[in-house]
């Protein structure tokens, strides 16, 4: 059974058979994932009341660690791999949804934290099961070994290609 990337690569083998497309077979098929799988991820999280935007940063809040929940502006920024003006005009909707709030560093009068509200805490503890299980149910095509083989794959792709984990984060990182 063929995907719609090999329509696309043969396509070009029959106009271009002198270049070798072979790359398109892999980054056509992780678009189309994103797509598919961004799509399947967002209609779940609408479901509960959430963009996907939403739910990465109260998700990436709640993780951050008891006990306060909370980030810098500049960390938020550097965990959900967003710009600061996007970030900023995410934690004011947030912000007007009960979900986080802001308060001043008590020790550095300069710097923003922004945490969870115990609504967003709730709300982001309540979805995270579901959105596991969703998540789980995207990937039942592929067995456990097949999903451990990908995983490797796609983390040694991304460390070839710069991607790390954002500094500071190792200390945060809870399981």
């Amino acid at each position: 059974m063929n995907d719609a990337v090999d329509l696309y690569l043969a396509q070009w083998n029959r106009e271009r058979p002198d270049l070798d497309v072979s790359p398109m077979a892999i980054i056509g098929r992780m678009n189309r994932l994103q797509q598919i799988l961004g799509r399947g991820v967002g209609d779940h999280l609408a479901e509960h009341g959430l963009e996907r935007w939403e739910f990465d940063v109260l998700a990436t809040l709640r993780r951050s660690g008891a006990p306060e929940h909370r980030l810098s502006a500049k960390e938020l920024v550097r965990m959900t791999m967003v710009g600061s003006s996007a970030m900023t005009n995410r934690v004011d909707r947030l912000v007007k949804r009960g979900l986080v709030h802001r308060e001043v560093d008590p020790a550095n009068r300069r710097r923003v934290l922004v945490g969870l509200t115990s609504e967003g805490f709730a709300m982001v503890d309540r979805v995270v099961e579901d959105h596991v299980a969703n998540e789980s149910r995207l990937l039942d095509g592929l067995d456990p070994g097949e999903r451990e083989r990908l995983v490797h794959l796609l983390r040694k792709l991304l460390l070839s290609l710069g991607d790390s984990a954002p500094e500071g984060g190792q200390e945060r990182a809870r399981t």
